[in-house]
């Protein structure tokens, strides 16, 4: 019996997940990945799954939407979940990873799996088999004109702000302090550098931040530019009050100056960026400032007055498509039955929901493939409530969602903060699981419950 075929376009972390999970299901796969042939403005590998902005795929808290979305991920077989906990550094509740050690695990398993078939090409058009669209945000041109021509539909932009990375020889340890907010599982010292500041240096920070040079959009950019709120540029967040970043990415809350035995005014986190310990990136300072400009604002912080910056930051444009408009909650195209769309270009924010999203349309396109019915997860798991509000959200007002209990329906009854998280962690798991037994799909309950202690749990 000849096996069914599937072809994936775009070999970032949607797209590898989908090629896995479809594979895992029997069905060959041709997954097409343009780089390193032709790059995009963001990635300086030709590595499957190359993380370009930071490397943390976030809490692993049970009770935080991320922590909830991992356990689901862990369940259902994630590839890219299981590349992350091999290629992982210190940080925290936080899962975060060495790229080049997280990009080798993912292409060496896709690489070596005997239904899938890496093909180092550019796809510019959309192709007229049973395809999964996982180009990601950065769709090259000829394929973004040719899913604009399918679909009809205006296209909406935001701008997606990459953080710096430093040297870690050149932090000076004498100002900075090793520690993680609240000391959440720490037995020694934290997970993070902290570069704390006085109130006057936050203010001169602050001010340098807001005159500091800014490098123009080019011309396509131009059109319909809007930044996504989740992941805005530290220098318009500056621009925002004086007490904007304060309240952001420099909030003080959860640490403690070793050196003063005082709570910051403001401080800077840096988080280590590979496993050697050598690299680490500024958390929460994506910017579009000239990289001259970043190096000379950047040594206004405390301890960093030296430092020496292995990558500076950089905004690029990332695209995705009204989905509410076009896809099915099983990431099907409405007017086709056999195509399917993943990843950052369907409106899901975040590394690990797009995987999730690459998982789900991985499954599906195989079950399509088999003559199986594709299946909608339950709304009440964070993966099912991602598909259903980018699926039913008003196509007029879209913008891109990331995992967060906010769009989980509510309990039926009144419960504290920490109660009600809690409760949506255990009854998405029990949806989880009783949705796998019912539409037989293979889940894993003792990997998604692995070192999980719920609040009330029996």
């Amino acid at each position: 019996m000849v096996e069914p075929e599937l072809i994936v376009v775009g070999g970032g972390l949607a797209g590898s997940e989908a090629a896995w999970q479809a594979a895992e299901l029997g069905v060959r796969v041709r997954l097409y990945e343009m780089r390193p042939r032709r790059q995009t403005p963001a990635h300086v590998t030709g590595r499957l799954a190359e993380l370009v902005c930071s490397n943390s795929l976030g809490s692993v808290i049970p009770t935080k939407a991320p922590g909830l979305l991992k356990a689901e991920l862990r369940g259902l077989g994630s590839l890219i979940l299981d590349c992350a906990t091999r290629a992982a550094v210190p940080a925290g509740s936080s899962l975060a990873v060495d790229r080049e050690l997280f990009a080798a695990c993912v292409e060496e398993r896709i690489i070596g799996h005997p239904r899938i078939e890496l093909i180092r090409e550019e796809v510019t058009a959309i192709p007229d088999r049973p395809a999964i669209i996982a180009s990601g945000p950065l769709t090259s041109d000829a394929l973004t004109a040719d899913i604009a021509r399918l679909s009809g539909q205006e296209y909406l932009y935001f701008f997606d702000a990459l953080s710096p990375i430093v040297q870690a020889e050149t932090i000076d340890m004498s100002k900075a302090f090793r520690a993680s907010r609240y000391d959440r599982g720490q037995e020694d010292e934290g997970d993070y550098i902290n570069c704390p500041l006085t109130r006057e240096e936050y203010a001169r920070f602050v001010r340098a931040l807001r005159e500091a040079e800014q490098i123009e959009l080019r011309d396509f950019e131009q059109a319909g530019a809007e930044f996504f709120e989740g992941c805005l540029p530290v220098e318009v967040i500056a621009r925002r009050g004086d007490d904007a970043l304060r309240f952001g990415p420099m909030r003080p809350v959860g640490l403690e100056n070793p050196h003063t035995g005082e709570r910051p005014y403001a401080v800077v986190q840096l988080r280590q960026d590979n496993l050697a310990g050598t690299l680490y990136n500024i958390v929460g300072f994506q910017t579009n400032l000239r990289w001259g400009e970043q190096k000379r604002v950047l040594r206004l912080i405390p301890s960093l007055e030296n430092a020496e910056f292995m990558r500076y930051g950089m905004m690029h444009r990332n695209t995705y498509i009204n989905s509410p408009a076009l896809l099915q909650p099983t990431m099907q195209y409405r007017n086709r039955a056999d195509l399917f769309f993943a990843g950052q270009i369907v409106g899901v924010e975040g590394y690990v929901g797009n995987a999730g999203s690459g998982l789900l349309a991985g499954i599906n396109a195989a079950r399509l493939l088999l003559g199986r019915h594709p299946v909608i997860l339950p709304p009440q798991t964070m993966m099912g409530a991602l598909a259903h509000y980018i699926t039913h959200a008003a196509p007029k007002d879209f913008q891109p969602m990331k995992a967060n209990f906010g769009i989980l329906p509510m309990p039926e009854t009144k419960l504290g903060k920490q109660e009600r998280y809690a409760y949506y962690t255990r009854r998405a798991l029990t949806a989880l699981r009783r949705f796998a037994r019912a539409f037989d799909v293979a889940f894993d309950q003792e990997a998604a419950e692995a070192e999980m202690v719920l609040p009330g749990a029996a």
